[in-house]
């Protein structure tokens, strides 16, 4: 107990001292800020880069699936292999894609020469590069056996159809089979990703295809890592781009949704772009907001320039913060977007608790002690609460945390904090000098003339007197402090605190907390962490409208799994064959072993060893026209005379519904394990896997740190800061507000990605701002009973808690209406953080401190006895004094 008022009393000494030093030197600690900002905010417009690797942002850092990648692409080259790992939006390398729609009840497959037509339009483009015209055979991917450009196997199909149409014999009509085809040159091909909305013949045993829908083509370009040939790669996607847009307007029977590797990247930067005047609304609203509710009628107390004010010191700080960001190598991206938010939501409380502070003084005092005094009342409990934001943010910035992204956001968010903080009490505490050297020589709060005497004004019109009255007619000799007039003091105090604490009242409330935790407790129990990058991306972008009709036309087959058999094997022994079999049973696999066992089968071949085994796959089967793509698939030593396999690959592809993105994360989870347990030795990758691998524990990581770091910070400082109590209810409050935000968030449709946690980790520390004040006033007020002392500390800090969330949330409304899945999901996050913060403050806790611990009664022991010992006192001198009786 000793212990924590000492500590109590040296913090508040330290800020009493620190704004002593700040009312007596304003200029300094006005300037200084003033000229960090201009000297970061200028170097930040030199030095602005955005982030280009999108796959190092999002993707979790030591993530299992890149030294997969790596392992893969040791043995058998991507570039080699991206017609097969085919996987929705990640491909990797550049390329260009595009999905052909054709019309409700009408069949693409009769559009064959429409099709082809775009597609001979895509070869025939050419770019210009220093002089040079490039074709996209110039830039293509080519083919092992033959040099050839990799194209998807449905333009052969195309080929085929158009044909056969042209013939105009029913005999010649090519049979398409799905989701496995036979091609003209004998090859069995997968086209389960090239072609979409497959109806199939009734009662067909082969699978026949009666009509599709979708057709998707995709054009992969070589990279060979070189600045030039990347630039020639980029002007060849933008160009497709143009050229599918040219397209669609020409052909209206189709339609046409393109995409390229760029793609992405750019759409996820255009939340920015489309975010720049909505983010510059949110900061008049918040400015208009808080100049507004820091007014009064009295024009003498009144503080609209300091709430003006106190929004461009967090605005500076940002700037400076940004600034300093930029120097160090930063790069920016969309996900930054949130910290004017956060930081906004954190400094504005700091100003009004300031505000609300200087308000509390005496009024007789000299400004600069009112000032030493406002800090003294204030600054202990936002040092505390900043050092909780540094805590947080600080954990979430290190090396536990996966995901670049948040990782980025955690340290500029933890140098903001900092910023805020020193410009809060340097340059808003110079300000609040000087509106108060203002206040104490009688100056007018808004027009900064004298203030005429009343018998002046008495002589006035009334819209003069309305104007330049300082509130002393208003005020009767009973009053102590003027600024009770407040508006919004005025209503805490005459009707909100009486109404709260209303034992009426009260059941409803309870009430109201169960079906609030009732709700929590269901969305907490659906919460989904789905990888899906659209996420990010702005909502009107051409990667979202690509994904969604992708998602509706080709999610019956999941994205193709390479299935890599590292080591040695012994494929001809029926037991590995069995082990192969059952590994690859429930998948659509395209596999060389396979037709290799159907082809021995069919040619009456016996290969029973591995002399034989080998003989006749180098000698017979892989010469074979149909075959010789299955070359790419093996990997041969040759040790003397004699040969062996030493690793191969196999594609997989699974049966999967709308929600793909969770099945394929089942499957990779299910898969692994099996690499370990067997006898074969495998590894399986497919391009997707870097950016689902583990994904929901990269991003769970974070709020879980975060928040056992709170938890630890506040168990700790139990016996040291305060009262242990306050500490008490702190973590039930943050608790509750935090699974609220949370299950809410989730009934909410809003998934578990980066922007949703680290809007998590922010609502710990936003409650933390708003309840701690309140809280630790009613733990160690000393009135009579508990609803008195939360009336005290709802008339302390009821003003600024809601001044701040009121401009907080009214800042986020712009949000709404750019259109980005990112800003969306912020908005969501961030109000639901701010109204459940404002359901706790102003009604759970008011109530539930009425009847739960800590207890008043021995604050009342202590009152009754000071006043036994006065009356005992007051008894004696009248005794001694009988003429005082008689007088009185």
């Amino acid at each position: 107990m000793l212990l924590r008022q000492v500590l109590r009393r040296g913090l508040q000494s330290f800020c009493h001292r620190l704004g002593l030093c700040v009312s007596r030197h304003p200029v300094f600690f006005l300037t200084v800020p003033a000229v960090l900002t201009i000297t970061f905010g200028l170097s930040a417009l030199n030095h602005f880069q955005p982030e280009s690797d999108l796959e190092r942002l999002v993707a979790p850092s030591h993530s299992l699936a890149k030294i997969e990648r790596s392992l893969a692409s040791s043995l058998f080259p991507l570039d080699q292999s991206k017609s097969q790992l085919y996987s929705d939006l990640h491909t990797p390398g550049r390329y260009g894609r595009v999905i052909l729609l054709s019309p409700p009840g009408d069949n693409i497959l009769l559009h064959a020469e429409g099709i082809l037509q775009t597609h001979r339009a895509v070869l025939e483009m050419k770019v210009n590069h220093k002089g040079y015209n490039y074709t996209f055979s110039h830039l293509c991917v080519l083919r092992n056996q033959d040099k050839k450009c990799v194209l998807d196997d449905i333009i052969s199909v195309l080929e085929d159809l158009r044909q056969a149409a042209v013939s105009n014999k029913t005999t010649a009509r090519v049979q398409v089979r799905y989701p496995n085809t036979k091609l003209k040159d004998g090859r069995n091909s997968f086209i389960g990703h090239q072609l979409g909305g497959v109806v199939e013949v009734p009662n067909s045993k082969d699978q026949r295809v009666k009509s599709a829908r979708a057709i998707q083509i995709t054009y992969y370009l070589q990279t060979y890592g070189s600045a030039t040939q990347d630039l020639i790669g980029e002007k060849w996607e933008n160009e497709f781009c143009k050229l599918m847009r040219k397209l669609q307007e020409e052909h209206q029977e189709l339609q046409l949704f393109s995409l390229a590797s760029f793609s992405l990247w750019r759409d996820f930067h255009k939340t920015s772009i489309l975010a720049r005047s909505k983010v510059l609304v949110s900061l008049v609203l918040i400015l208009t907001t808080a100049t507004l509710s820091s007014s009064m009628k009295d024009c003498l107390r009144s503080k609209p320039f300091l709430g003006l004010l106190g929004v461009l010191t967090v605005c500076i700080s940002i700037v400076t913060a940004a600034g300093i960001f930029f120097i160090t190598d930063g790069k920016y991206n969309s996900t930054l977007l949130g910290i004017p938010f956060f930081a906004m939501g954190h400094g504005t409380k700091g100003v009004f608790e300031l505000l609300s502070g200087w308000r509390r003084t005496r009024e007789n005092l000299p400004f600069k002690d009112r000032v030493a005094d406002a800090y003294s009342d204030v600054m202990v409990t936002y040092t505390m609460t900043s050092s909780l934001y540094l805590i947080t943010f600080g954990m979430g910035a290190s090396p536990f945390t996966n995901i670049e992204a948040v990782k980025v956001f955690c340290q500029n968010m933890c140098v903001s904090i900092l910023l805020n903080y020193f410009y809060i009490f340097s340059f808003f505490g110079s300000c609040l000098v000087f509106a108060g050297q203002l206040e104490q020589n009688r100056y007018h709060s808004i027009f900064c003339c004298k203030i005429p005497s009343a018998e002046y004004l008495d002589r006035k019109p009334v819209w003069f007197q309305t104007m330049m009255s300082d509130g002393h007619q208003q005020t009767s000799h009973h009053e102590t402090n003027p600024y009770q007039h407040h508006f919004i003091q005025h209503f805490l105090r005459e009707h909100y605190n009486e109404w709260i604490t209303n034992i009426y009242v009260k059941p409803f409330v309870v009430i109201l907390y169960l079906i609030y935790s009732s709700f929590s407790f269901m969305g907490c129990l659906q919460i989904s962490d789905r990888a899906n990058i659209i996420n990010l991306l702005a909502s009107d972008s051409p990667s979202v409208s690509y994904a969604t009709v992708q998602q509706k036309y080709f999610s019956n087959y999941s994205p193709v799994i390479g299935f890599y058999v590292y080591e040695p094997l012994q494929y001809w022994n029926s037991t590995v064959q069995e082990d192969l079999r059952r590994l690859c049973s429930g998948f659509t696999a395209m596999s060389w072993v396979e037709q290799y066992y159907q082809f021995l089968k069919v040619s009456n071949i016996s290969a029973n060893n591995k002399s034989d085994f080998i003989s006749v796959l180098q000698s017979s089967f892989l010469k074979k026209p149909e075959f010789q793509h299955f070359r790419n698939d093996i990997i041969f030593s040759k040790a003397g005379d004699e040969s062996n396999i030493i690793a191969s690959r196999l594609y997989l592809v699974a049966r999967t519904s709308r929600d793909k993105q969770k099945e394929v994360i089942e499957v990779l989870e299910k898969l692994r394990p099996l690499s370990l347990s067997k006898s074969i030795r495998f590894i399986v990758f497919n391009p997707s896997f870097v950016f689902m691998d583990h994904y929901g524990l990269s991003v769970t990581v974070p709020v879980l740190i975060a928040g056992f770091g709170v938890l630890l910070v506040l168990i700790l400082t139990f016996f040291l800061v305060i009262h242990p109590l306050g500490n008490f209810w702190l973590i039930l409050s943050v608790t509750s507000i935090e699974l609220g935000v949370l299950g809410l968030m989730t009934l909410w449709n809003v998934d578990m990605d980066c922007i949703s946690i680290l809007c998590l980790i922010y609502t710990l520390n936003f409650a933390i701002d708003h309840c701690a004040p309140l809280l630790y006033t009613f733990v160690l007020a000393t009135e009579h009973t508990r609803t008195q002392c939360i009336k005290i500390s709802l008339q302390e800090h009821g003003t600024a808690i809601l001044q701040n969330i009121t401009s907080f949330l009214i800042g986020l409304v712009p949000l709404l209406f750019v259109p980005s899945n990112l800003t969306f999901t912020l908005f969501k996050c961030l109000l639901l953080t701010g109204g459940c913060t404002l359901l706790h403050c102003f009604v759970i806790l008011p109530v539930f401190l009425t009847f739960f611990p800590p207890s008043k009664k021995h604050h009342k022991k202590k009152k009754r006895a000071k006043r036994k010992e006065r009356e005992e006192i007051e008894c004696i001198e009248i005794q001694e004094n009988p003429d005082h009786v008689t007088t009185v």
